[in-house]
């Protein structure tokens, strides 16, 4: 159960096939392998983040698969948790953009308070097996929520950072809603176009500009 309004599209899909599918999988592997997030954070990012209150969309793509650094956020570790390398860039990039020293946790739940929605299309993952869970169903269902997503009258800004998120845009059809793109800020990607994307500036522009309060997001959260 989902305590707000996600909970209806939670209620309608659970009743669908490949839903019940899915859940009977994950009782397997929780049952006999390690795997994360907790199952109580599996629908952490949902939690957090009610569609009426979604500003902004990120999207990522599996859960970390390390001990401890999971929690249901995308890109988001656990506060005790060392900083990943895409975190650290996401940072730098912040830094550059807002000319300030960013002095955070890996811990991004301060963000999905105000409003951004840290989703994983891949929700859940075996440990030290990244994309372990990619053909068990889960986009099926977060496809779902981005047809959602799509369809609110809000204006919402989506970043895409990568080839894999850019899949989503044959979701995003509404004009009211602006997508940002870029590479992945993984080590592996970060100087594609993801440094000097300044797509946290331009988030807020336009939620600015369409009657929105910005996102802080070089709050400390220590």
């Amino acid at each position: 159960m989902i305590n707000n309004e996600w909970n209806e599209l939670l209620e309608r899909e659970s009743q669908k096939p490949y839903m019940k599918e899915l859940k009977k999988i994950l009782v397997s592997e929780y049952n006999t392998q390690t795997i994360y997030p907790p199952k109580s954070q599996i629908f952490s990012a949902l939690e957090l983040t009610p569609p009426s209150h979604v500003k902004v969309v990120i999207l990522g793509q599996d859960p970390y698969h390390g001990p401890g650094q999971a929690h249901g956020l995308a890109f988001s570790v656990n506060p005790t948790v060392q900083t990943p390398p895409s975190l650290k860039n996401i940072y730098k990039e912040l830094e550059a953009e807002y000319n300030t020293v960013i002095d955070r946790s890996g811990d991004l739940r301060d963000w999905a308070k105000q409003g951004v929605l840290l989703l994983n299309p891949i929700l859940t993952v075996r440990e030290h097996q990244p994309l372990s869970h990619q053909k068990i169903g889960w986009q099926l269902f977060t496809n779902e929520i981005l047809r959602t997503l799509n369809d609110l009258k809000q204006p919402i800004v989506f970043i895409l950072w990568g080839a894999k998120a850019r899949e989503a845009k044959k979701f995003l059809t509404n004009p009211n809603h602006l997508i940002l793109e870029s590479a992945h800020p993984s080590p592996l990607s970060v100087s594609r176009g993801f440094f000097g994307s300044n797509c946290f500036k331009k988030a807020n522009d336009y939620l600015i500009a369409h009657h929105e309060t910005p996102i802080e997001w070089t709050c400390s959260n220590k």
